[in-house]
């Protein structure tokens, strides 16, 4: 490809890579963070207030976004950027991966997959074509491709199958995606758990050439460890020139342990539906916000942090909002977790330019208890 948006790798500290993608509408820094924008909003807050925690990315919904409002609309009213006030990067992913997890009655054929909307039933048919069409009426600057996301656990032949899928219908979406300056079309590697199937899928992407490459199938309840092994045994076969971007995922120990393993971006819904539901990520661990012992505690949600919750407020005042389901309770914890995962992205570039990764690395990991989640939606 002649035409590749252009991404510099500043510094390394093993696999771990610090850098830099560029964008017409802003640089991207990695490794990255991209809060989740499902429906064209990041849940309970203002666009500029995303911006303030130093997100440089967004990501877009094509599942929930071609249903509602629908992808023709938005690009009446002059396109997703426009629509959402968010003038930064945004990527969106392909809705793959919803219509497998949310659609009704759907029917998976070579052509696409053919599903009844979780909203209303009516039918639609989502092609690697569609897709394309879909996300270049929204506007978005980085585009996946269209892929089949197997549930777990899928057998190795099965998975097979769905991943030789995914390639070909990636090798469509790259041909409709066509030629479209300054944005950026990325394929996923599939395959579940099995390392054969990673290393087939990487080579067939690399094949047709890609903006970049993401890792996807993952954080679907395989666990902690399967996914760091499917991790490894998928990066050497990608592009060392090119960014890698792990769907779906995750914890802050997830994203540490990833980084460590050369992925450059991450999205996940976990910091913002954490938020709601009353947990707290900080530099101690996470902390349940609605437990009694916060009640009178007059300490800041984390000391370190710089966002509004903890400068302005107790976590007594917080635990009674989220106690009384107030809607400010839910501004404040999410832009609390936003904060913390972006203050983690720079720590960690801060470090793999300082060659001291590990050291971040370690500090998560002390304070990281329990099995991983993740998700690609919400």
């Amino acid at each position: 490809m002649s035409s590749m948006i252009p991404f510099e790798i500043e510094a390394r500290d093993g696999a771990a890579r610090v850098g830099e993608l560029r964008l017409p509408r802003g640089t991207i820094r990695t490794p990255a963070f991209m809060p989740v924008g499902t429906v064209a909003t990041v849940k309970a807050m203002m666009p500029q207030s995303v911006r303030e925690t130093g997100a440089d990315i967004l990501l877009g919904n094509t599942y929930h976004l071609m249903l509602r409002p629908g992808a023709e609309r938005i690009a009446r009213l002059g396109g997703l950027h426009k629509f959402m006030g968010w003038p930064h990067p945004i990527l969106t992913d392909s809705g793959g991966f919803q219509v497998m997890s949310l659609s009704q009655l759907r029917k998976l054929t070579e052509a696409g997959v053919t599903f009844q909307s979780h909203i209303d039933g009516s039918r639609h048919l989502l092609t690697p074509e569609r897709a394309m069409v879909v996300q270049s009426l929204l506007g978005s600057d980085i585009q996946m491709v269209l892929d089949e996301c197997p549930a777990f656990p899928v057998s190795e032949a099965d998975a097979e199958r769905s991943m030789l899928l995914s390639m070909r219908w990636a090798a469509r979406s790259k041909a409709a995606f066509g030629d479209q300056p300054g944005h950026a079309c990325f394929g996923i590697v599939q395959g579940s758990v099995y390392p054969r199937l990673r290393q087939h899928s990487a080579l067939a992407l690399r094949e047709i050439g890609f903006d970049g490459y993401a890792v996807g199938g993952l954080a679907v309840g395989e666990g902690h460890a399967a996914m760091l092994e499917a991790l490894e045994a998928t990066m050497p076969h990608l592009p060392q020139e090119r960014p890698r971007y792990l769907m779906g995922v995750g914890k802050p120990i997830d994203i540490v342990e990833a980084v460590l393993r050369g992925i450059d971006m991450f999205d996940c819904v976990i910091p913002t539906r954490s938020g709601r539901n009353g947990q707290a990520f900080t530099r101690m661990g996470a902390v349940n916000i609605k437990n009694a012992r916060h009640a009178e505690d007059q300490e800041p949600i984390d000391p370190a942090c710089g966002c509004p919750a903890c400068r302005q407020f107790s976590r007594a005042y917080v635990h009674h909002l989220v106690r009384t389901n107030e809607i400010l309770g839910a501004m404040l914890m999410t832009w609390h977790n936003l904060t913390y995962y972006q203050d983690l992205m720079a720590s960690l570039r801060q470090a793999i330019r300082l060659g001291r990764v590990a050291e971040v690395a370690e500090s998560v990991r002390a304070v990281s208890g329990g099995e991983t989640e993740a998700g690609e939606d919400g």
